[in-house]
């Protein structure tokens, strides 16, 4: 079974009038976390569409790069981005609920944060609505400043990313630290440890993105020596 037929069974609580928040509840455990991620980058991504006053076609599109949806499963997926962005809840109660979803798993909760940074960049302009909104969701997940902007400067295209930024580093480090958290970064993107940890396999492209970014980030680093 695909994760959008499961999301369809997650869909068919919510026409029985049962709320996104209480799906969120609902899908705790493996193997439905997956299901839940899915739900919570979509209904946030709505959310945050609406940030910078305009739903644009790449915003929507966007979901389709950050999972890889077969075109008879558009459907559902569409439903869900509709279903929460027409949801009177707000973006924070949303974003306190998959908190608590996924308790101390921090490395979740940064997998779904580069997932909407994707959906905020997808039209080529970061609006200061969408920074404040991404910024209040990675408050509420409990990442630090320095982590948030650390991520911002992979995905925010006003700029060439600097590779002590994206590795989360001091410049003043020693090298072989830097080394060492580098090597740190590549295991916990491994595609097997991302899905271990809830990603579905259909959004696997948030780990090749991020493995470019801090290998060339690294080798940026290395060759400055």
């Amino acid at each position: 079974m695909s994760i959008w037929s499961r999301i369809s069974d997650a869909l068919a609580a919510l026409a029985k009038g049962e709320s996104l928040t209480q799906v969120f509840d609902r899908l705790r455990a493996p193997p439905e976390r997956s299901v839940a991620f899915a739900i919570a980058v979509i209904a946030l991504g709505a959310k945050m569409a609406k940030a910078d006053g305009l739903v644009t076609r790449d915003e929507v599109t966007a979901f389709r790069d950050v999972f890889q949806i077969a075109q008879s499963d558009e459907a559902g997926a569409a439903r869900v981005f509709n279903l929460a962005r027409q949801d009177v809840a707000g973006f924070e109660e949303y974003a306190e609920r998959i908190s608590r979803m996924f308790g101390d798993e921090q490395e979740a909760l940064s997998d779904l944060m580069e997932g909407l940074f994707h959906i905020a960049v997808a039209d080529g302009i970061y609006h200061p609505n969408e920074d404040k909104f991404l910024e209040r969701v990675a408050e509420i997940f409990g990442l630090s400043e320095h982590e948030f902007r650390a991520m911002r400067s992979r995905f925010v295209p006003d700029a060439k990313p600097d590779p002590y930024a994206v590795l989360g580093v001091d410049p003043k480090m020693p090298i072989e630290d830097i080394r060492k958290i580098w090597r740190k970064l590549v295991r916990e993107t491994h595609p097997d440890r991302m899905i271990a940890r809830g990603v579905p396999e259909e959004a696997i492209k948030l780990a090749e993105k991020r493995m470019k970014d801090i290998n060339r980030a690294w080798e940026e680093i290395s060759e400055r020596g």
